[in-house]
């Protein structure tokens, strides 16, 4: 790696972009806060999942849950209705855990430090850094693909994991430790994009070791593909879900519609409309039939009833293309 920025670069670095960052951060609805709470919440959705996403899901759960203390007494099943269609799951259920853990061994007053909340579940050394540094200005920096893509550019070389957080700790701006984590990450998302980077418009060109010129090659896996098909049962008790079991290990414990093992004929049931979707690696192709047969062991929910229930992204998709939510 070549080595970091001499201190009179450093400082010129630093100062070109804070100043960028003041003028042109985006409006978002978590940016500016310090409270620990709403940064860390913002930082979990925000793994593996698009901003504009983002949005909408924050400012709803929020509503809901608007302190620490409103999530650790909720029920999980509350939570998970409330990221129903946000996807990876598991992050809504290591964010209820952290939560009680919290409440029951901090008497809930959230850690300051790095050290500490990484030690709490679902958070790992980026999250852990963001948070202190966002909410408590412990300066510690980041690394997530956004900034290891700069930080790679910056050096002209492929950076191995120990050596991007070791040069982002050497670029850090201590007075301004979250604005300057925020502001490496907001230039990776919008000025230093993994393709066609906007290098004319980037602060710190003049700092850049490759202009553009280091591809990052990686092999993207194949996707599968699979086909699926659902039945949509609906009744003057409203429509039939199913809960997948907990021991399941994949979405354990939400509701779905009931799957069916094969497609019907058109004699047998009415084909409605087909959705796509997609989980991980894999896309599928669901075709929704008309479910005039009695349904495998469920219950029947009425629309104001779903609306509580922790929903799998699939079924979330098709009832909403049904009318029912």
């Amino acid at each position: 790696m070549n080595p970091p920025l001499v201190i009179t670069e450093k400082q010129a670095f630093q100062s070109q972009l804070l100043s960028w960052y003041d003028l042109n951060q985006r409006a978002l609805p978590w940016r500016g806060e310090r409270d620990a709470y709403r940064v860390w919440l913002s930082e979990i959705m925000l793994q593996q999942t698009r901003v504009a996403a983002v949005i909408a899901y924050y400012q709803k759960f929020l509503q809901r849950f608007p302190t620490l203390q409103a999530l650790a007494s909720a029920r999980l099943s509350s939570v998970l209705a409330a990221w129903s269609g946000l996807g990876y799951y598991r992050r809504a259920r290591m964010l209820h855990q952290a939560a009680r853990e919290i409440v029951k061994q901090h008497s809930g007053q959230f850690p300051k430090t790095a050290g500490e909340l990484a030690d709490l579940p679902g958070i790992g050394r980026y999250t852990a850094a963001a948070v202190a540094s966002i909410a408590f200005d412990e300066p510690k920096a980041v690394v997530d693909g956004n900034v290891e893509r700069i930080l790679n550019r910056l050096s002209g070389s492929l950076l191995t994991t120990m050596d991007s957080w070791n040069f982002a700790e050497a670029l850090l701006f201590h007075d301004r430790p979250g604005d300057f984590n925020q502001a490496m990450m907001e230039l990776g998302a919008t000025v230093c994009l993994p393709r066609d980077p906007n290098c004319l418009g980037c602060p710190i060109r003049a700092f850049c070791n490759s202009r553009s010129r280091l591809k990052v090659v990686r092999l993207k896996p194949r996707r599968r593909k699979r086909t699926l098909s659902y039945a949509l049962c609906r009744s003057s008790k409203g429509v039939l879900l199913v809960r997948r079991p907990g021991t399941s290990t994949l979405m354990p414990g939400m509701w779905e519609l009931p799957e069916l093992s094969s497609k019907p004929t058109l004699e047998t049931a009415a084909f409605l409309f087909q959705v796509r979707h997609s989980i991980t690696l894999t896309d599928y192709v669901v075709s929704v039939f008309e479910g005039n047969h009695p349904g495998p062991s469920g219950k029947h929910f009425t629309p104001a009833q779903i609306a509580r229930l922790p929903l799998t992204g699939l079924a979330k998709k098709i009832l909403s293309r049904a009318a029912v939510i």
